[in-house]
């Protein structure tokens, strides 16, 4: 399924301008006052997770911790991802400080809740300076299994390809840039995907082929495409994610600033598909560099409740009718057999 109902969402203890990653992150602005930085943000998050439960979203919240420091542990998608067949995927960052988030409690969590069939760990291609940014790099078709991805420094063909070919997605790779032409840093800045509706900024994409391939794989998997410009790209309004309440109503989340960058038709077109669901997070986006979808970590995998009252591939039922016939098998063995 494209969508899901779950999420989970990383409660900040540090949270902070990170000088690793404004490297290449043209939406980070480090803050006038850094004191700050931490009780805003925590205003803001808290606010976020309660509007996602009002909406009928499952969230688990992972509280941070102050040690080792981790600013960015707020945008938890970067690092890994979960996918329906079970399978959990690290990734191998950028980012130095980001690679300890690895060692926050976030995996115990998931294990605790969900059962994880396989990890498949791409993170040792840090070794090779080789880089793949979870669902930050990747914009994940996952109904027709396409990766959508940006080339970048921090999203490397080589490690696209490992996962295209463990996962048994197809990619459709392009370059963006912003109105400055500098390179995007992560595909899901400037495009997301949902089940009927795609929001892409189609300006980012120089090269006319790639352009037009791209607008043809949304258009053949069945989407619409709401185009967006120059400002509503740089209001974050690509970082959208839709999510889907217990009743399978479809949810399109996005921050403030990216709702309001939109045109009243705009808006209209969004509120024919999906339900919006905006949020305020302007001091996160502005120091963080990310948006609403950066915080939200898709959780795909089958619950451990599910998991236990799931049918019993041989019941009690069956077990005993089988233990009876390869007794009288047995028994009708000594009979015939010297």
């Amino acid at each position: 399924m494209q969508t899901t109902n779950s999420v989970l969402m990383i409660r900040p203890a540090r949270f902070a301008f990170n000088p690793d990653t404004a490297i290449n992150n043209r939406f980070q602005r480090a803050p006038r006052d850094p004191e700050q930085a931490q009780h805003k943000a925590l205003e803001e998050f808290d606010g976020y997770v309660e509007t996602l439960r009002q909406y009928g979203v499952d969230v688990l919240v992972v509280q941070d911790t102050p040690a080792p420091h981790t600013p960015d542990s707020i945008f938890p998608n970067n690092w890994w991802s979960s996918h329906a067949d079970g399978s959990l995927v690290l990734y191998p960052m950028e980012g130095q400080n980001r690679r300890l988030e690895r060692q926050k409690g976030v995996l115990k969590a998931l294990d605790q809740h969900y059962a994880i069939r396989e990890t498949i760990d791409f993170s040792p291609l840090e070794q090779q300076n080789i880089f793949l940014e979870g669902t930050g790099s990747m914009v994940l078709d996952r109904e027709h299994r396409i990766s959508y991805a940006c080339h970048s420094g921090r999203t490397h063909a080589d490690a696209l390809r490992q996962f295209a070919e463990r996962l048994n997605y197809t990619l459709c790779l392009f370059h963006a840039v912003d109105r400055h032409q500098s390179p995007i840093y992560h595909s899901n800045v400037m495009m997301s995907v949902g089940r009927h509706l795609s929001v892409v900024c189609l300006q980012a994409l120089p090269n006319l082929k790639e352009r037009t391939a791209l607008q043809n794989s949304l258009h053949d998997t069945g989407k619409e495409i709401l185009t967006l410009n120059w400002d509503q790209l740089e209001s974050f309004a690509g970082n959208m994610l839709e999510l889907h309440d217990k009743n399978g109503q479809a949810l399109l989340v996005m921050s403030r600033s990216a709702w309001r960058s939109l045109e009243p038709a705009q808006q209209q077109h969004i509120e024919r598909h999906t339900q919006p669901v905006v949020v305020n997070i302007d001091h996160i986006e502005s120091i963080g560099g990310g948006s609403a979808r950066c915080m939200l970590a898709e959780i795909h995998l089958p619950t451990l409740i599910a998991q236990k009252n799931a049918p019993d591939p041989c019941p009690p039922t069956t077990q005993r009718r089988v233990g009876e016939v390869l007794r009288s098998y047995r028994r009708w063995l000594r009979k015939v057999v010297p």
